[in-house]
């Protein structure tokens, strides 16, 4: 039923075709004018960034609607977890309990921060390298492999042993 990713103008020319009915139906779910034109905007540039529609081209106008009806619910339930997040007083928020910050407490995260680097910089260039791009570039080994022109293996296991580096440095401060 469906299509492979389709062009882009196939996108424009739906959304542009049933504009206004897309604006028509959000309003009939409840969501204002400038909500309604949002939504309708959301769901242009998700589809321009995967354009994937139906085949069958009698079935767009109703999965552009479905779609538009399910990021209007998206909508609502995040502005309803927001109200009640941020529903309470300045008063409840500062009577909410602060962690307690000590000395010796601040003093013992910079110790093992200084470990910490200590043991990333004693790492060869390519372990240490890996190593960041996980933990601080949040790539995963693929992406990793695919920059630096290692297998994901090896990768795998330049991650365990930077991981086991660091707690072998890091046990003397727990």
């Amino acid at each position: 039923m469906w299509s492979k990713p389709t062009s882009r103008a196939l996108v424009d020319d739906a959304v542009q075709l049933y504009y206004e009915e897309l604006c028509k139906a959000m309003n009939r779910r409840g969501h204002t004018t400038a909500i309604s034109q949002e939504i309708v905007h959301d769901l242009y540039v998700r589809l321009t960034g995967k354009p994937r529609l139906p085949e069958n081209t009698s079935l767009i106008r109703a999965f552009l609607v479905r779609a538009c009806a399910n990021l209007g619910i998206d909508r609502l339930r995040r502005e309803q977890f927001e109200r009640r997040l941020f529903s309470g007083s300045m008063e409840e928020a500062l009577a909410a309990p602060q962690p307690v910050i000590d000395a010796d407490g601040i003093a013992d995260r910079e110790h093992r921060l200084k470990v910490l680097r200590r043991a990333v910089m004693t790492m060869s260039l390519q372990r240490r390298q890996v190593f960041l791009a996980s933990s601080i570039g949040n790539l995963n080994s693929v992406e990793i492999a695919e920059r630096s022109g290692i297998s994901k293996n090896m990768v795998d296991r330049h991650l365990r042993k930077a991981y086991l580096h660091c707690l072998e440095c890091l046990e003397e401060t727990l």
